[in-house]
């Protein structure tokens, strides 16, 4: 039998919590009586006692994962005297049983008595048991007892039929001792695969209590509107809660240095710097100085049209630029020169993107293609058909594996540069802009109909969230994911006004005032989650930061912001 099979002495045990690579000599699972004389064998009471106030905590529940976590703890006296006390034990008795014969050794008995602990499901007690039986294999292999293991790999593994392939691999073991690559697990860590395997109801998920306390804040930080802090620590003590003050929305500098309409913006990747193009046909490059402020860097002068795409390199060292219907020019942001120029002879380019390598760019094409070209202007390849529509965003996903597009009016086509994969997002109304989230799961798309749509793309694509709140009749106006964990979403609006939600709950918590003309764009600074900047129709750009306190609320939990003016032309 396995008791016979173990050469390890009885006194050599381990404390069962999973979660620590304990050795054969740190304890044991049953308590000394001597230290310990109140514990027995329990058996479960008050399974059907309920404690709180909703109605769904099984106290017999409660008490067991408590004992779990003192045990996990280390605090194995703690968890004996709650057990002793409630008449709960933390696991039935042939659970216990199980557990000591497989620190023990003892195999055989170990199986029989996985039949006994009352598991309805037939599938699970072969899978424990080939577990079980695995690791009587390869401790008799690693005592040199061949016959032994060769009898239990004929006789008790193989007719359970389970994982043949795997049957296959240990016998190999046997014919070729010297290419066995496995490394025997500890007992401690199948025990470990036993808790993975059966029931929680049989045995305790390891750390349960911990995971539960986890789960519940992740929840209140998920559906806390205004979470938008930095600091991560959160206390058990008090529910957690934010106020409105964590979200960008007072006035911090005004940006005057366009002569017309500001339809663009974007910060680059590390936050320092801000990108704006304009309908007076210029680029400024714009520098965060460290007291936060931000001063003209370059002015860039070249498109004969207004600029209305913008495209940072990866490394924030080049930018791209896109003339309507015109062409694209990629600049160097230390020294503000022109590098190359991109065009099509008779057509005009519409977007612009890079890879993520930063050796090759994509621009869409007035005759609804696509372009990729290497920096030096060598059109590497050339998509045709309805690739893309006049609405002419254009982005490419940070591992270079797919090109996303609008390819008509309500379609945005997701295409594997690689796989040549097809897969369409299909809207009900015309499609005005879209935008990709910083993890590439996510895409917001804002619609002729006055609502932003948040679809997923990871796996099947599927639609998640509507935000509605803002003004769009006539222009195009451009929404962005941003703050902690890109837990906002953020849009222009024709009533002057920026407006941003609650990512999770699709509610307005907040719209911006302070523009005079149809807010075009926003962009989220990636590296401060307390900075917003908005372009306008009014020619200004607005660099938005945490409030003093200068808000008023209504009733459904949206606040409007009216801010101070504070004008800047260019310099610091």
């Amino acid at each position: 039998m396995g008791g016979a099979e173990d050469d390890e002495p009885l006194s050599k045990r381990v404390k069962i919590s999973f979660g620590e690579s304990a050795d054969r000599s740190n304890g044991t699972l049953f308590r000394d009586p001597a230290s310990c004389s109140m514990v027995r064998p329990l058996e479960i009471q008050g399974d059907d006692e309920i404690v709180g106030t909703k109605g769904v905590v099984k106290k017999a529940e409660f008490v067991r994962i408590i004992a779990e976590a003192l045990n996990s703890l280390g605090y194995m006296k703690t968890g004996a005297y709650l057990e002793e006390e409630s008449g709960i034990p933390l696991h039935p008795s042939p659970v216990n049983l199980l557990m000591q014969q497989i620190l023990d050794g003892k195999w055989d008995e170990s199986v029989a008595t996985l039949h006994q602990i009352g598991l309805v499901d037939g599938k699970i007690v072969k899978l424990a048991s080939f577990v079980i039986l695995e690791q009587k294999f390869f401790e008799l292999l690693e005592r040199g007892k061949i016959t032994h293991a060769l009898k239990t790999l004929r006789t008790e593994i193989a007719p359970l039929c389970i994982n043949n392939d795997r049957v296959r691999e240990l016998s190999l073991c046997i014919i070729s001792p010297s290419q066995q690559v496995v490394k025997i697990k500890s007992r401690t860590k199948l025990l470990e695969e036993m808790q993975r395997l059966l029931p929680p109801s049989v045995m305790i998920p390891e750390k349960r209590l911990i995971h539960l306390v986890e789960q519940a804040l992740q929840l209140q930080l998920e559906s806390c509107m205004y979470h938008n802090s930095l600091a991560t620590e959160m206390s058990l003590l008090t529910d957690h809660e934010c106020g409105i003050d964590q979200i960008p929305s007072r006035t911090l500098q005004i940006l005057q240095e366009h002569k017309d309409e500001v339809w663009f913006l974007q910060f680059s990747h590390n936050g320092k710097y801000l990108a704006s193009s304009s309908a007076d046909c210029s680029v400024i490059i714009w520098e965060m100085k460290l007291d936060g402020r931000f001063c003209l860097k370059h002015r860039f002068s070249g498109h004969e049209k207004p600029v209305s795409y913008i495209s940072w390199g990866p490394d924030d060292n080049q930018l791209l630029t896109c003339g309507e219907e015109e062409v694209v020019r990629r600049w160097d942001v230390s020294s503000g020169e022109c590098i190359h120029t991109y065009m099509k002879h008779g057509l005009g380019l519409t977007s612009c993107g890079w890879a993520p390598d930063g050796k090759r760019i994509f621009c869409g094409v007035t005759d609804k293609s696509i372009s990729m070209w290497d920096l030096a202007g060598k059109e590497l390849e050339c998509w045709k058909g309805h690739r893309i529509s006049r609405i002419a965003d254009l982005e490419i996903t940070r591992d270079g594996k797919h090109m996303v597009s609008v390819c008509k009016d309500n379609m945005i086509l997701l295409f594997g540069l690689e796989s040549k994969e097809k897969r369409i997002i299909q809207e009900d109304e015309a499609i005005t802009s879209f935008v990709l989230s910083a993890d590439n799961r996510y895409i917001l798309i804002s619609l002729w109909n006055e609502e932003i749509h948040l679809w997923s793309i990871e796996g099947s694509i599927r639609l998640i969230a509507i935000y509605k709140g803002h003004k769009r009749e006539r222009f195009v106006v451009r929404s962005c994911f941003g703050g902690i964990d890109q837990s906002f979403i953020a849009s222009g609006s024709e009533n002057s006004q920026v407006c941003i939600w609650h990512k999770c709950s699709s509610q307005v918590i907040v719209e911006l005032a302070g523009h005079s003309g149809t807010v075009n764009c926003v962009s989220w600074n990636p590296a401060n989650p307390h900075m917003l900047a908005s372009a306008s129709d009014d020619r200004t750009i607005r660099i938005w930061g945490l409030a003093s306190g200068n808000m008023k609320h209504n009733s459904n939990a949206t606040g409007t912001v009216s801010n101070g003016v504070h004008y800047c032309n260019g310099g610091s």
